[in-house]
């Protein structure tokens, strides 16, 4: 392709392009949501602080059809250049103090316009006027835009003292290459071969190839063959997030891997250790493959059909049963970090980077990637077993916290991971889930999930894992995050010093309630530890409180409204914006809420709680009390508060105790 069809652009440089660009009725409706959002400007700021600041940072690809009028039709790219033309609006407009030395005069307006779709050419007309984003809540706007909006502006808000950086950075420094399809491309051709061509090799597979390439190094035959053969074992039956550890090796592996009769145990002890029991257990399986190959044609023929192609592994329907908190790139520097107990950064662009540093650049690095690869089963074989995933079944989906458990040849199933005949919502395997899912809906990004790190490195060092004290890590780890950093005065401690570190985290003596007003907040977390802690202290006598699961709450909801309806009074900021007055519920239900009065959210989740379900259990707390008193004034928010607080901070009392 010519070099006049693919031209590099910086992001100032497209926005402000006199071209206009248009999304055509076939492309669907802009669909980002906070994960993709907040992936974007995280991407963006991790190279920006990365670096000196001067290194180019390549986003993507606009790939654009020139009609006949000069414009752009977008073929590929609508949902990135949307949000960047979101994000440009948002500060161009902003009430941010901080966006306050960032020059955006540059910005006059959009340049993307979308064909066939008024409401989103208006929403976005709209809010390039200052039309305040509550009155934006109608079926004249584009809501999915709207929010998109509103999850930018909080992300950028989050940026802090860092905005004007983030901003000089994003526009002068990242770049997006358009790329034009010639005139005379089938556009229906084109669109077919996007659809199915093929991946790029993925990063892990890259470091799989440098670590194979390391082990080609051992100068004994034999001994490079059996680690080599190690390694790819291991590194194919991990791949997998989604399926048990156990499935990823055939039936003479599994009894020599995970204890005979039972594959709920973890036997190697390092890596040698493993490569003999491979070892074995190939040589089992040769005298298994000969009993059977001394059956005779008879014998062949009457042999079931199902039987002979079906196994016993099962690993399809249990990776359609479960799914995984967190994709393989990322587990690896899970396991990079626990292996080497060294600050290694939680996120997969730095994959490559990382494992360089760590073990391919390093002196004795046979040595190094042997014992990574003990320690990625060990992992795997631990998350399996102790961390949540989610599991869909009968038609439903919930949290799951199971372990595999071996019966029989014929007979395997997933039991608790611990109380084998707890049932329900009682117990300690109960406890664990909800407060590990507390964790996870905090952080539903793929990266940076510091709990599952401090999850994975007190389980990768016991010897046996007992539930109490691993309900006790986590609880500490809670303590740590909410109380050292979120509600700590300042910027809190580091992540990796919370987990790593020896030192307690002290509780203050009174919470900074500044931190926790809206706007303030740091991290969700402190919300969602909140209400696992309403869980233990209420679940015995409250059927909602005891059926409650966590789910993706992201929106910081005040009860009492910003924008009250006509005909009805604002509260005064002091009471609107006190932690006692706020509460978190999905972003869908935020934007459809968000203007009601108390008495009309009660009404609107009244169904949901005879059902025996609600979004948080803060908000019951709440709505239980407006029962009480039929009304909701700066008197409810100062009492609601207050003991949400006394509940924060006895738990830190209580945990610095024990």
């Amino acid at each position: 392709m010519s070099d006049q069809f693919v031209i590099p652009f910086s992001i100032k440089e497209l926005l402000n392009d006199s071209a206009r660009y248009l999304v055509p009725m076939y492309q669907r409706n802009y669909a980002w949501g906070e994960g993709e959002i907040n992936q974007l400007v995280q991407d963006v700021s991790d190279y920006q602080t990365k670096g000196t600041g001067d290194q180019t940072y390549y986003i993507g690809t606009l790939v654009v059809y020139k009609r006949s009028d000069g414009s752009f039709e977008v073929i590929d790219g609508q949902q990135r250049f949307t949000t960047l033309s979101l994000l440009a609006t948002c500060l161009k407009r902003s009430g941010l103090k901080s966006a306050a030395s960032v020059d955006m005069t540059w910005f006059d307006q959009a340049n993307i316009d979308f064909e066939s779709r008024a409401n989103s050419k208006d929403t976005f007309t709209a809010l390039a006027q200052g039309v305040e984003v509550h009155n934006l809540r109608s079926e004249k706007y584009n809501e999915s835009i709207v929010n998109g909006y509103e999850l930018l502006e909080k992300a950028l808000k989050d940026l802090g003292n860092k905005l004007a950086d983030f901003c000089t950075y994003l526009f002068s420094r990242v770049q997006i290459t358009r790329v034009i399809v010639p005139p005379d491309t089938d556009l229906n051709h084109y669109f077919e071969v996007m659809n199915s061509r093929g991946e790029q090799l993925e990063k892990h597979e890259v470091i799989k190839a440098r670590l194979m390439s390391v082990l080609n190094d051992i100068e004994g035959e034999q001994e490079k063959a059996k680690s080599i053969d190690t390694l790819n074992k291991v590194w194919e039956s991990t791949a997998n997030m989604e399926r048990y550890i156990q499935y990823g090796f055939n039936p003479q592996e599994r009894q020599q891997l995970f204890k005979k009769d039972d594959w709920g145990g973890f036997e190697a002890t390092d890596f040698d250790d493993l490569t003999e029991r491979l070892g074995r257990a190939a040589k089992a399986e040769k005298t298994t493959r000969g009993a059977t190959t001394e059956k005779s044609l008879h014998d062949i023929l009457k042999a079931p059909i199902a039987a002979e192609i079906a196994g016993d592994d099962g690993s399809a329907s249990a990776s359609a049963r479960f799914t995984s908190v967190i994709n393989f790139s990322n587990f690896l520097l899970h396991v990079l970090r626990v292996y080497t107990q060294e600050d290694v950064p939680l996120d997969d662009k730095q994959l490559i980077d990382q494992f360089d540093i760590r073990l391919l650049k390093s002196d004795n690095k046979i040595e190094r990637v042997q014992e990574f690869t003990y320690a990625l089963l060990k992992c795997k074989y631990l998350f399996d077993q102790y961390v949540i995933k989610r599991e869909y079944a009968e038609g439903t989906d919930s949290w799951s916290l199971k372990r595999l458990r071996w019966y029989s040849s014929k007979s395997v199933s997933y039991i608790n991971a611990f109380d084998e005949g707890e049932d329900g919502y009682a117990g300690i395997n109960r406890r664990v889930l909800m407060l590990l899912s507390a964790f996870h809906v905090s952080t539903p990004t793929l990266v940076y999930k510091h709990w599952l790190n401090g999850a994975l490195h007190h389980l990768y060092q016991q010897q046996s894992v007992d539930a109490d004290e691993y309900l006790a890590a986590l609880e500490g780890l809670a303590h740590s995050f909410v109380f050292g950093r979120f509600l700590a005065e300042g910027d809190g401690q580091d992540y990796f010093d919370m987990i790593y570190g020896a030192e307690p985290v002290d509780v203050p003596v009174a919470l900074p309630v500044a931190k926790m007003r809206y706007g303030s907040v740091q991290n969700n977390f402190v919300f969602n530890f909140l209400d696992y802690l309403l869980w233990l202290r209420d679940k015995g006598g409250d059927d909602v409180v005891r059926q409650f699961e966590f789910s993706f709450r992201s929106s910081v909801e005040h009860f009492y409204p910003q924008h009250p309806m006509d005909g009805h009074a604002k509260m005064g900021d002091d009471a609107l914006h006190d932690f006692g007055n706020l509460c978190l519920i999905s972003h869908s239900k935020n934007s459809r809420l968000s203007n009601f009065q108390p008495s009309a959210k009660q009404e609107h989740f009244q169904p949901n709680i005879v059902q025996k379900k609600i979004d948080s259990l803060k908000l019951y707390k709440m709505l239980e009390l407006l029962k009480v008193t039929n009304q909701w004034g700066a008197g409810e928010v100062v009492s609601h508060g207050a003991e949400m607080l006394n509940l924060l901070q006895e738990a830190g009392r209580r945990e610095k105790r024990t």
